[in-house]
């Protein structure tokens, strides 16, 4: 009985001491061993996730939030200047990119005009001597007139001695004196055309009719039978049709690309389906305070007169200059308001954000002046998540000097 008792003993044994080898081979990490672990990796600097661009030497209570401070370690940032982002991660995020390319500097601005009277073809028609009105024609302010229309009729009395005197020398045959009347006559107010029918015809002519000496619209019209006419009073004014100025008021912003010659295309909301073309005749030196608009002069030809000074008109210029700049789509720029920057993708599915000094615009497209190189590519849709993200992990920007991205 006591053999028995003893080999039972030893069998118990045996087994404790296998269960408690499997323990201790399959024991558990504790939290102090890995909270040691964890201790001995190197941390970099603490931060706050709410303010990664804060760093802090030593762990601690947050002085922005109620939180503590989250260690950086040195396995975390091996690459301290970018994000990495599985590519079907990115896929899902809708990340698109684009390339940044070379091509021609282009401006193209569009903006509204105002059709308004050529103020360069203008006549006006004044009393060259004293006299009476004896008749005005049928006209009144804003007809349309052709070349050499009347307009009133005209009694000039001191005229009458004059051509007197003229045809008295006429007939003498005096050469010498003819031509002196003939100036006379002349500095008398007397048109060219009505000395010509006296000297002609030989008879006096007291009365003149009044003509327009170009076609266009009546714009005044100071002229009533009866009245008493002195020297250089204004009797009536015309506008010429035969070509327009379109004043288009050009925002401050887009106006530095505006240069005179420039080719402008016109569609006026009468004539939808018609389309003008003119160039830039001047760059106007005021500036509209109220809108913030620049006032550029296009010249039109108006050969059929269906241009008519009040009419609006949809514009846009195009210009060329030939010179070879670097282009991103406008959307890949983020405009934080003190700079602007891109996601520059790089290879391995890493994203850094990049400062640039951004250009004109133009279709969509934007120059770059400074900070990348054609080639790159850049993120064009999904850059703001990208760029949140980066700040998060306290990422900095790329400064614009470190770059030599020159167009």
């Amino acid at each position: 009985m006591s053999l028995y008792k003893g080999v039972l003993w030893v069998g118990l044994s045996l087994a404790l001491g296998a269960v408690g080898g499997y323990w201790l081979a399959h024991k558990p990490v504790s939290v102090e061993a890995a909270s040691k672990a964890q201790d001995e990796r190197k941390a970099l600097y603490w931060y706050d996730p709410m303010y990664p661009q804060q760093k802090f030497d030593k762990p601690g209570k947050s002085p922005f939030m109620d939180m503590k401070l989250v260690p950086r370690y040195a396995d975390d940032a091996a690459d301290t200047g970018a994000i990495q982002i599985d590519p079907r991660v990115t896929q899902n995020l809708g990340v698109r990119l684009a390339t940044v390319t070379r091509g021609a500097r282009a401006s193209s601005v569009e903006a509204s005009g105002l059709l308004a009277y050529n103020e360069r073809e203008v006549a006006v028609i004044q009393a060259r001597a004293p006299g009476f009105v004896e008749r005005v024609y049928a006209l009144a302010p804003g007809d349309v007139l052709k070349a050499g229309a009347p307009l009133a009729d005209i009694l000039v009395p001191e005229w009458a001695a004059a051509q007197e005197e003229f045809l008295a020398l006429k007939r003498m045959g005096d050469a010498g004196l003819l031509a002196a009347a003939r100036q006379r006559l002349r500095l008398t107010g007397m048109p060219a055309a009505l000395i010509a029918e006296v000297e002609r015809s030989g008879k006096v002519h007291v009365n003149q009719t009044l003509t327009t000496p170009i076609a266009g619209a009546l714009q005044e019209l100071n002229v009533r039978a009866g009245m008493t006419l002195a020297v250089g009073e204004t009797l009536a004014r015309v506008n010429g049709l035969s070509s327009v100025w379109l004043a288009v008021a050009v925002p401050e912003s887009l106006a530095g690309s505006v240069q005179v010659g420039q080719t402008v295309e016109a569609r006026l909301v009468m004539y939808p389906d018609v389309t003008l073309r003119g160039n830039v005749s001047a760059i106007l030196p005021q500036t509209t305070a109220d809108s913030r608009t620049v006032s550029v002069r296009v010249e039109l030809p108006n050969p059929d007169g269906r241009l008519r000074p009040g009419l609006t008109a949809q514009v846009r210029m195009s210009n060329t200059d030939g010179q070879s700049v670097l282009w991103v789509p406008s959307e890949a720029l983020i405009r934080t308001g003190k700079r602007v920057l891109v996601m520059l993708a790089e290879d391995g599915g890493r994203y850094r954000p990049v400062e640039v000094q951004a250009g004109s615009e133009n279709a969509g497209r934007t120059v770059v002046l400074k900070g990348l190189e054609e080639g790159q590519k850049v993120v064009s849709s999904g850059q703001f998540l990208l760029d949140s993200d980066a700040s998060l992990k306290g990422i900095g920007v790329q400064p614009l000097d470190n770059t030599g991205g020159q167009p």
